[in-house]
């Protein structure tokens, strides 16, 4: 009967790859500690340990940059770190502390700054957005900030929770997930409020489409929406919109040059090894592609499909 069990295990997997062939792409693994390329045939062709990554770009020259726990960092195809930040300051936290007894206590807990999202910029900084410190920076390639945008957030929303996805927009304007407070917020060059939009869940990623709308991911919202300028909904993606494949925690996302959106469902929070990481789905909601080996990935939270031409520091690549 073991025996039996080992060889159905082994059929599973090679099935797995098989099943799922499709692009070549670039991934985060947060509980999984890895920053991965993913060649078309399933195989993993490039692999580094990081911890808790959260965000991931293939740069122009072949270089990887990536978010990871309190830091972000550019790696080469031989595994050479040409860059990186790393912020070792911890700050206090003042929070609510549920006990078993279902009653409250504050404390004031020190935490260390985590660093949720990076993005590459046209003159070579790094944009990264902090947690804890409250703020976006943009980090030249000495390792120095060389802009910064304090943030403001609910004082009861904890370090873990403040923001997650956050871009700079070619006009220099920025759009930030406020997670924990459940909307996204866009902010001129100075940090001046423009425009906030609620949505249902906990925010992890926005992508200013070219129409202008902003496609987000609403996290444990299980759910995606597209908002006109207007705030108005024009498309969303419901938790059971897709036969088998439930909207678990929704983050990261791109929307691909045919119109498809490439989605991660993180599944994280009781839902590892269910069902697949990555889904490619149409406008009318159909999944054209998905992928699942939960053999070397516990929960992909961002993707970036290696098949699409375009420079990410100049904004050409949707995500």
């Amino acid at each position: 009967m073991k025996l039996r069990f080992v060889i159905l295990v082994a059929a599973a997997l090679s099935f797995t790859h098989a099943a799922f062939a499709g692009p070549r792409f670039l991934n985060c693994d947060y509980n999984g500690g890895h920053v991965s390329i993913v060649a078309p045939d399933g195989s993993i062709e490039w692999q580094v340990d990081a911890k808790n990554p959260q965000d991931c770009w293939m740069l122009p020259n072949g270089n990887v940059l990536f978010a990871y726990l309190n830091g972000a960092k550019e790696m080469t195809k031989d595994k050479q770190v040409v860059w990186e930040y790393h912020q070792e300051l911890k700050v206090k936290n003042h929070v609510k502390l549920k006990q078993k007894d279902g009653s409250e206590v504050e404390k004031d807990l020190e935490e260390n700054v985590e660093c949720h999202g990076c993005q590459p910029l046209p003159n070579g900084n790094v944009l990264i957005i902090e947690g804890g410190t409250s703020r976006i920076i943009e980090v030249n390639r000495k390792g120095e900030i060389a802009k910064e945008i304090k943030l403001t957030t609910a004082p009861e929303i904890r370090l873990h929770n403040q923001f997650r996805g956050t871009r700079k927009l070619a006009n220099g304007h920025y759009v930030v997930c406020f997670k924990g407070e459940g909307k996204v917020v866009e902010l001129d060059g100075d940090g001046k409020v423009l425009r906030e939009v609620k949505v249902p869940g906990d925010p992890h990623e926005v992508v200013v489409l070219p129409n202008k709308n902003w496609l987000i991911t609403c996290g444990d919202g299980h759910k995606v929406v597209e908002v006109d300028p207007s705030d108005k909904v024009v498309w969303e993606l419901n938790e059971n919109d897709l036969p088998n494949n439930p909207l678990r925690l929704m983050a990261g996302c791109q929307r691909l040059p045919n119109g498809n959106t490439l989605f991660c469902v993180y599944l994280g929070h009781g839902h590892i090894g269910e069902q697949p990481m990555i889904l490619e789905v149409t406008r009318d909601k159909k999944v054209v592609w998905e992928f699942a080996d939960h053999a070397h990935f516990k929960t992909i939270n961002q993707v970036q499909s290696l098949e699409v031409p375009g420079d990410v520091t100049k904004g050409e690549i949707l995500r």
